[in-house]
């Protein structure tokens, strides 16, 4: 498995992707439209051309199995806030924690961060355990932090360091 930047030729699988069950809180405002989907591959562009975030497509070989996405708003403090998907089909196959490992040695590597946090609601399991197969360590809850479809959802957040041993 790889990371890569999106590229425009790749909309009509990110649009699709958001289609997948338990996308719906994951997408976009906007995003309905192949049109709409160059757009957001245009601005994640500009995004890491400015190193305010970097969005990667999981691949092997051509095929795209999921996004990795760090923010980097608190580059002071050498912190990233991660968010991540696996296309439905791919779920369940060690592709988001593959992925989180290569973007978690790309952002303390090439990005210089520190520091790497995510979360997930606590009703998902799986995306638990990305997170910890990863390397990311448990540190608290956050109580109805998030906001769908009128109800709200308690989240776990997960960190891992630069300094923490790679993950086997």
């Amino acid at each position: 498995m790889e990371l890569r930047a999106w590229t425009a030729a790749d909309a009509a699988v990110l649009l699709a992707a958001y289609d997948g069950a338990g996308m719906s809180t994951e997408r976009l405002p906007g995003l309905d439209t192949i049109e709409a989907a160059e757009r957001a591959i245009a601005a994640w562009a500009e995004e890491a051309a400015a190193d305010r975030a970097h969005t990667f497509a999981v691949t092997s070989g051509a095929e795209i199995l999921g996004q990795m996405r760090v923010t980097t708003q608190l580059r002071a403090h050498g912190i990233g806030w991660i968010s991540y998907w696996t296309l439905e089909e791919h779920r369940g196959k060690g592709v988001g924690s593959a992925g989180l490992k290569l973007l978690a040695r790309h952002c303390f590597d090439e990005l210089d961060l520190f520091r790497l946090g995510t979360g997930h609601r606590v009703d998902n399991p799986g995306s638990c355990r990305v997170a910890t197969a990863a390397g990311f360590v448990v540190e608290g809850q956050e109580r109805q932090k998030l906001l769908y479809d009128g109800v709200r959802y308690d989240t776990e957040t997960h960190a891992r360091l630069a300094t923490d041993p790679d993950p086997t």
